[in-house]
């Protein structure tokens, strides 16, 4: 949890530098690009807020009408930032882009005059220096969100990127740094039709950019969406994670049938296992209870997101 704050804080500092700058560098040159960064930026600041939220309420005990905790308010922010964030900031930005594909404004060259230093530059060098310096914060962000990731794939032994967005339920972290990943992405997009239009004189390579960045965020929303959406309607284990935990209770001394095996995420890193369980007919019930117990510990040592187990003694099936 302290690692998952720790990543939402860095990316929640860069992203609100980063979208101040954005916004100076857009009223200096009207550029659709910059405007959709703008959004960009405002929409990961935003997510970041959040998924603090989600956080701090995940955290909160158990009581009578959250018998289980709280843990799925990650889920539910995060389904939020999808939502309300990245869908609408992709919708404004594919707008603007595609208005100003239609409707195409020329390229004014403009000045900008530096605070403090009195210097004055071509404006459209204060959205060079803004970009660039973006792409560096969300660099360092992303480093921190590579961390927090590298930390999960290491305790689960997972071996690739693609294992760990697929398995992980940290939906914090893997938000973080998949916004990370498309915000440098969306950084360097526009830097390159903010060149093009200058260079060049013609500003549809600028409003392709800002087009091209509002469906990048509108793709990202959709596939943060449904990763929270499984983890929302309670997703299972994947199977291959899950056929051990079987395994165990079905081979433990005295256990004749394993009749049900259900796993659930209630939280992140937070798994809830149920078995019906059918033991052999000369087992006293003190007998059962003690293999209960044993069980449980068993499954959770074996795997430490298992939080909650809950067996039911089962009469055994019919011959």
């Amino acid at each position: 949890m302290a690692s998952s704050k720790s990543v939402v804080i860095a990316a929640l500092i860069a992203n609100g530098a980063i979208a101040v700058l954005k916004f100076i560098g857009y009223t200096l040159t009207g550029s659709a690009a910059m405007l959709s960064e703008t959004y960009h930026s405002v929409s990961d600041t935003g997510n970041q807020v959040f998924l603090l939220l989600g956080i701090r309420y995940s955290g909160q005990e158990a009581d009578r009408t959250h018998p289980f905790g709280y843990g799925k308010s990650q889920f539910f922010y995060a389904f939020l930032v999808a939502v309300l964030l990245f869908g609408i900031a992709g919708w404004e930005s594919a707008k603007h882009g595609y208005e100003a594909i239609v409707h195409p404004h020329p390229v004014t060259p403009g000045t900008a005059t530096l605070p403090l230093l009195n210097v004055t530059i071509p404006a459209v060098w204060v959205n060079y220096i803004v970009l660039i310096g973006a792409i560096v914060f969300e660099v360092w962000a992303l480093w921190k969100a590579y961390q927090g990731l590298s930390k999960q794939m290491e305790k689960h032994d997972w071996t690739s990127l693609r294992e760990a967005f697929r398995k992980t339920s940290d939906v914090t972290t893997l938000t973080a740094f998949t916004e990370d990943s498309i915000a440098m992405g969306g950084a360097g997009i526009a830097l390159i039709g903010v060149y093009l239009s200058r260079v060049t004189g013609n500003p549809v390579y600028d409003a392709v950019a800002s087009f091209l960045i509002g469906l990048m965020l509108m793709g990202f929303a959709l596939a943060l969406a449904w990763q929270n959406k499984r983890l929302l309607v309670g997703e299972s284990l994947p199977r291959e994670d899950e056929r051990p935990l079987r395994s165990l209770v079905a081979d433990w001394e005295g256990v004749r049938e394993l009749k049900d095996f259900r796993t659930v995420y209630f939280g992140v890193e937070r798994i809830l296992v149920t078995a019906d369980v059918a033991f052999e007919e000369d087992l006293d019930a003190e007998t059962i209870n003690q293999r209960i117990s044993a069980i449980e510990a068993a499954l959770q040592e074996r795997e430490p997101q298992v939080r909650k187990v809950y067996i039911e003694p089962e009469v055994a099936s019919a011959v």
